[in-house]
């Protein structure tokens, strides 16, 4: 076999085989296919496309380039949950320990924020003493134990992945669904959960802009998952606004134990009753209806924060700092941002919210990049409310006043406010399954 042959055939438009993929994830980990034409391949993938087949082999072969987590040993279901990246996107520390305390095993490794998306180890670490990096046998014994348990990536998993994709991002071939969909589902798949439940956004502040396209994707995401035997269920959810009103790591927190004690951002909970409920309904508590109301039940009887508090303990975090979360260290600077005019809050670039945040210290442009944990910000206006000049729009935390002046010029370019109030718009508008796309379906 050769890699000329297998650039040909897909250059005309061809189907790889699975034998052809094999061969080249097998070589391009090995080193023995050259980055020249494992770009070339991408490229030809990116302009000529897959089949759903090609793409879950892809998706296979990625997968098992390196480590395998095996999560047999562990009784029950195990769940996973994806959500493609947004801002303020805290639903993990909510959904998780909600499913949890309903005895669904979730056995979780996360990533951490990257641009202007947050990621949940880094919201993780704000909590003094949380260990994210866990060895293999201590994670499998917090969710024995425990029943959730969320770490950062670790060891040598879906190193195909590493490699392609930074190829990717240095040869315009980022956005193709094929390439985004395996990419994502390798990793998932090499975590070894049961189940899968994917939270695609779309809007302003995701990488998928269009409905449309959020939807291609969760199709092509689910079809992998179903293809290798893993039950796999999509959400499309808005990203049109931030999601609550925190953004920030230590910020977000807050919010998430203020959420699990029904106390959180209507929009939030929300979007976190939907998640939770499809977590369980794809682990076989209910119809979705019954496992809306099982997850409304254990935030308000508190079983939800609580397992939440015996997760944290677990991993060595302080929990005192979740039940009064003014022990979290304090920022140097609250600098408020004010409206300038008055009007309804029309509209909100939700990317430039999340660019805003990092300028404040609360994420990174590159990987080696610090955070300022306490940095932030906290909309005391959301999208449809009314503003009069002079009030506070936003209370913006950082450790120094010269970040918040130039965060402050990107968050009011984000908002557009107007004398119209805007139609109100869905939090929810799709759910994908092997069946098909249910176009805004609660039922």
């Amino acid at each position: 076999m050769r890699m000329y042959d297998i650039l040909a055939k897909k250059r005309d438009g061809g189907i790889l085989t699975d034998e052809e993929i094999q061969f080249f994830i097998d070589g391009y980990v090995s080193g023995a296919i050259p980055d020249y034409q494992a770009s070339a391949l991408l490229m030809a993938i990116f302009l000529k496309g897959m089949t759903p087949h090609e793409t879950a082999a892809l998706t296979r072969s990625m997968a098992q380039s390196g480590d395998l987590v095996d999560l047999s040993s562990i009784d029950g279901i195990k769940v996973d949950k994806h959500s493609t990246g947004g801002v303020g996107d805290k639903t993990t520390l909510i959904v998780a320990p909600v499913v949890a305390s309903l005895g669904v095993r979730v056995a979780k490794m996360s990533g951490r924020g990257l641009g202007h998306t947050g990621g949940t180890v880094d919201k993780l670490e704000s909590i003094p003493g949380f260990r994210t990096t866990l060895d293999r046998e201590a994670f499998f014994d917090v969710v024995r134990r425990v029943g959730v348990s969320v770490i950062g990536q670790s060891g040598n998993l879906a190193p195909a992945d590493k490699k392609l994709y930074a190829l990717r991002d240095v040869t315009a071939t980022v956005n193709s669904i094929p390439l985004i969909a395996s990419s994502i589902m390798s990793k998932k798949i090499a975590a070894g959960s049961d189940r899968i439940l994917l939270d695609v956004k779309t809007g302003s502040g995701a990488f998928m802009k269009t409905l449309e396209d959020s939807i291609a994707l969760a199709k092509e995401m689910v079809s992998i998952g179903e293809h290798v035997g893993r039950r796999t269920v999509a959400l499309i959810t808005d990203m049109d606004r931030p999601l609550g009103c925190a953004i920030g790591n230590a910020l977000e927190v807050r919010e998430a134990c203020e959420t699990l004690q029904g106390r959180g951002p209507a929009d939030l909970t929300e979007v976190c009753i939907e998640l939770a409920a499809n977590m369980l309904w794809l682990a076989e508590k209910g119809e979705l209806a019954q496992c809306r109301s099982l997850a409304r039940q254990q935030i308000a009887n508190g079983e939800a924060f609580a397992k939440l508090k015996e997760m944290v303990q677990a991993q060595g975090g302080d929990t005192s700092v979740l039940d009064d979360p003014e022990k979290f260290a304090p920022p140097n600077v609250c600098y408020e941002v004010l409206a300038q005019r008055e009007g309804f809050l029309y509209a909100m670039d939700t990317e430039k919210c999340g660019i805003a945040s990092v300028e404040l210290g609360a994420g990174r442009e590159k990987k080696e990049d610090p955070i300022d944990y306490s940095a932030g910000i906290v909309l005391r206006k959301k999208v449809g409310d009314f503003v009069r000049k002079g009030e506070v729009l936003a209370s913006f935390y950082s450790s120094e006043e010269s970040k918040c002046r130039t965060a402050e010029q990107t968050f009011t370019q984000a908002l557009r406010i107007q004398d119209a109030r805007p139609e109100q718009t869905a939090l929810i508008h799709t759910r994908v399954t092997a069946q098909g796309v249910e176009m805004g379906n609660r039922s």
